[in-house]
Parts: structure tokens; sequence; C-alpha cells
């Protein structure tokens, strides 16, 4: 399933490849070609479900005017096998129907939701379902009314169990708690209600447990519910990624997460087998990817991350599959054949996620991106509308060391996880360096497996970052003769622009943490000759609307 964090007026959240590809003022007349191109394309590679819209979604899509425009693009998709779903606004029944409210037990809200509910299936009768985001980022749900989640699935699944259509809730909810811990909020919400939701009830979670970070643990809900059956959500548009500028493969990114072992039923007990249903013997199963695509002619904006949309359809259906084995699928149907080239260009793409890592959040660093629009470094921010909308919650510098402890001495998030994942990430010592910093807060001068102190670890990660787009760069320029020239001078301009943004990242972090370290850049690398002064005013401008 891909889902669509489309508006009304065609703006897309989170979207940098243009506008929307649903021109809803011209449907249900007109129908663009490109929603058949689109149509094929997601059945070429077995997607069968698509979700129009934002899940911080506008009411406007459950009238009987957007029906019939749905209606049309259902008309387009049904021939290549793939069903229609929308993202709900909750609060639906008061903003259209004149309710008093939108509790969920209240009986006039329930017959208001199963009314709308026929009325899409008279117009499409294989629509697929809801896609609904509640109680989240101060989106409408039950909780506004003391219910929970589970009570308002239920309301909508019994809404939709006639039809055969599902609800896909999401457990993307997080309280606003200072002194609390983001990573454990879906859980606390969530793991209390396994067992609670309808048959027709899919509970979606991102792969990680904040917010598609370039690199997190496995989400703990993952092997915790399984009464449940859980769905996966993945990002493919590049909010915290680099945006179209920057060349990330994600298919590295979707397996670290699905190979994941959960030991919740013993040894191999993973991720995939969890989302697959084999686990824990469910047959309603799903894999969501938070689309990436727009009306640019190119489809995603950076033409190598189509890679990522085909890459993602070739894993739900098969997670066995190496990361490998499908660059290699995806460049000799896109870019070229030649075998030198196809070699070249795979490797570029394997590595292309860990550098972005090392130049942006090493070591486990997370959440320090730019405010609002998640772009560029802003390790500083210190004030937002939140506590954990800002930098400073998650990195935890101060004179001693850096990172967020969540061991037992913590915030004890590491105790959602089952003893065996608790081994791995819960010594210091022995916890892998990708997730150091996300579970341990670590002295400077601590001695790494890797020979350096953490100080000298961390800031050498951003210098050879750097470095390693200076070698993406040679890598792409060594295959010219093999690539169409447009796609060829389009990569290589998006990749200069990587290459800009890594250095302002390395810049910004290493100035920024140094002023709690109190060392010196290790003596191999030049010191910035920017000023971490000037590198706020860069992304104070970045930030300008």
């Amino acid at each position: 399933m891909l889902n669509h964090w489309d508006n009304p007026l065609g703006t897309i959240e989170r979207g940098y490849a243009g506008s929307s590809l649903w021109k809803w003022y011209e449907l249900p007349e007109v129908i663009d070609q490109r929603y058949i191109d689109y149509a094929r394309a997601n059945a070429s590679i077995g997607i069968n479900a698509v979700v129009l819209n934002n899940v911080n979604a506008s009411a406007r899509f459950l009238t009987k005017e957007y029906i019939v425009k749905v209606k049309a693009l259902a008309d387009v998709f049904r021939p290549y096998g793939i069903k229609v779903f929308l993202s709900l606004n909750f609060a639906a029944p008061k903003l259209l129907g004149g309710a008093k409210n939108s509790d969920p037990m209240a009986p006039e809200v329930r017959n208001w939701w199963k009314n709308v509910t026929k009325d899409i299936y008279s117009a499409i009768p294989d629509f697929g379902g809801y896609l609904v985001k509640a109680n989240s980022e101060g989106e409408p749900g039950p909780q506004d009314f003391g219910r929970t989640h589970a009570d308002g699935a239920n309301m909508l699944a019994e809404a939709i169990a006639p039809y055969k259509g599902i609800v896909i809730w999401r457990a993307f909810v997080y309280a606003a708690d200072p002194k609390g811990d983001r990573f454990k909020e879906a859980y606390k919400d969530f793991k209390p209600l396994d067992g609670t939701f309808a048959s027709n009830v899919l509970v979606q979670v991102k792969n990680g447990p904040i917010d598609f970070q370039s690199r997190e643990p496995f989400h703990p809900l993952f092997g915790a519910m399984p009464k449940t059956p859980l769905a996966m959500e993945f990002q493919l548009t590049q909010e915290y990624l680099g945006f179209s500028t920057n060349l990330v493969y994600e298919a590295p990114l979707f397996k670290e997460c699905l190979e994941s072992d959960t030991y919740s039923n013993g040894k191999g007990s993973t991720v995939a087998k969890i989302v697959d249903g084999s686990v824990d013997n469910h047959s309603l199963t799903a894999m969501a990817g938070v689309a990436n695509t727009g009306s640019d002619r190119n489809w995603t904006g950076h033409l190598m991350s189509q890679a990522n949309w085909y890459a993602f359809g070739r894993l739900a259906w098969n997670h066995s599959l190496s990361s490998e084995q499908i660059a290699s699928e995806w460049i000799k149907m896109t870019l070229t054949q030649e075998p030198k080239a196809v070699t070249t260009i795979q490797d570029l793409m394997i590595k292309s996620r860990e550098i972005y890592v090392d130049f942006t959040t090493p070591l486990g660093l997370h959440h320090v991106m730019g405010q609002n629009i998640h772009f560029g470094p802003e390790p500083w921010l210190e004030k937002s509308a939140r506590p954990d909308w800002t930098a400073i919650y998650y990195h935890r510098a101060d004179s001693v060391g850096l990172g967020f402890d969540r061991t037992a001495q913590g915030s004890n998030a590491l105790g959602l996880y089952s003893k065996e994942v608790q081994a791995l990430w819960g010594n210091p010592e022995t916890c892998p360096l990708p997730y150091l910093l996300w579970f341990h807060h670590v002295s400077w001068n601590k001695k790494l497996s890797s020979g350096k102190t953490l100080w000298n670890e961390f800031a050498s990660r951003y210098y050879e970052g750097v470095k390693s787009v200076e070698w993406m760069q040679k890598q792409w320029n060594s295959v010219q003769s093999s690539i169409d020239p447009q796609i060829f001078a389009d990569v290589s301009g998006r990749l200069a622009a990587q290459h800009r943004e890594a250095l302002n990242w390395r810049d910004a972090c290493v100035l920024y943490f140094q002023q709690y370290s109190k060392q010196p850049i290790p003596t191999q690398y030049q010191v910035p000759t920017r000023t971490l002064d000037e590198m706020k005013e860069i992304v104070r401008i970045y930030q300008l609307k």
C-alpha cells in the first residue's frame, strides 16, 4: 500500500517531487493519462492498495462532492488490481453532519459513519477502507471523549464490516511530556489494547519509535501485540533523508528493520515475520509506504529515488530479497545494462544510506534536523511548541557526554523489548555503534570498539561522510558514457547539492557539539572555516517561509 499525504488544494505534506498527482478540481470529468501510468507502475511491483489523501485529513473527502472524484480514480485503478482507501478526519460527524460531537459511543455518531460508508460503497463497491490518524499531533480522536483507540477503530470497523472493508489505525501517538520519553508513548497507549481490536482492523506502526529518522531501532510494538495484526509503515518520501537533493537508497534501511529479531516467539521472530503474519498466524497483513511521487516528470524529483518506490514494492511481497539484487534489477531497467556501470552504481546505492547517516546523525544521534521543514541541521534547537520537537530533548549533550539514556537507569525504554534485545543494546560496552546514542549517554572520552574516543569517532564520521559524498560524485562521473545525458546531468547536479548540504551538516554539528566536548577536532581534519554563529544563520534562513 502507498499512503499519499496529498491535500485537496494539490499540495503534498512532506512532498519533494512537485504537486499532487490528483487534480481534484478536474475530477471526475477529466482523467489524466498519468493516473493510468501510475496504476501500471504500481501493478508492476505488486502494490495493490492506495490511500489517496493525507493522514492529517480534510473531512471534505467524505462528502458526496469528493466521493464521485474518488470513484473516478477507483475506476482507473481497478483494472490494475489496486483498491483505493481514504484517510478520514475523526471529527467528520461534527464537521460535516452537524452532530454534537464525534464520540464513537454516541448512537448518532455511529449512524453517521454507517451512512457515509454506505454512500461510499454504493459508488465504489470494492472500496478498500479507512486509514486513521487520531489523537496525534493535534488530530481529533476517541481519546477526546475518554474513549480508547480500540473504541474508535471498532466503531469504524463495525460500519465497514458489511462491505468487507478494513480499518487501518495508525499507532503514531505521543503525549507532550518534558520528563518522559517519546520513544515509549505508542507502546504505552497500544500494548494494553492488544486483543481488543475488531477482526477487520490493522494497527499501522512506523518502522521505528520516533519518526522515520535515518536510522532507528525497530519499534517495540513489533512483537508486543501478538493478538493484533500490525501493518508496517515505511517512509519513501525523504523527509529526514535530504528531500530530493540527496541520493539515499532506502532498501538497506527497510531490510535493517525487517530482519531485526524481536524474539517475541523465540529466535527468528523477525519484524518481517510479524508483519507477514507468520509468527502470530494473522491472515490480514499490510506494508505501507508514505509515497514519494508527485507531478514531476520523473515522478520522484530525484530520479534515483524511484529505486525506493521500486524496492518497497519488491520487499512488500518478498522480504528475503537482498538490497543488492533489487538495486541491480532497477538499474538495469532504468539506467544502463553495461556490466561495469551496473556494478559501480549498485555499489554507490548500497553505501548511500550509511554515508547519509555519517554526515548527519552518526552513532545513533537522532532528531537534530531543522524545525518544521525538517531540512538541514539544528542541534541547538531548545524551544518549540512541544519539548519533544526540540533537538536537545534527544541528544542530551552536556560536559560529560552525549546520548539519551534509555536503560533502567534512564527512561527504561529498553525495557519494552525482549530480554534478548535488551542484552544486545543494553550494555554500552557491547551495544553496536549504530545504536549507541539511541540507548546510552556516553562520555566524550569513552573509548569505543573502533579504538577512538566518542568525540574523535563522532567528529570523524562527519568528516568521512563528506569525503564519501565526494566519492559518490566520482563514482557517478565514471559511468557518464553509459547513462542518458539528461539523467546523468540531473543526478550530477543533485550530488553537488548533496555535497554542499553535507558540509553544512558537518560544520554545524561538529562546532555545536564541540562546545560540550571541549576537545579539538582530530588533527587529520581541517577546522571548519565557518563559525557556529554563521551556521546558525544559514539554518535560520532555511526556516524562513
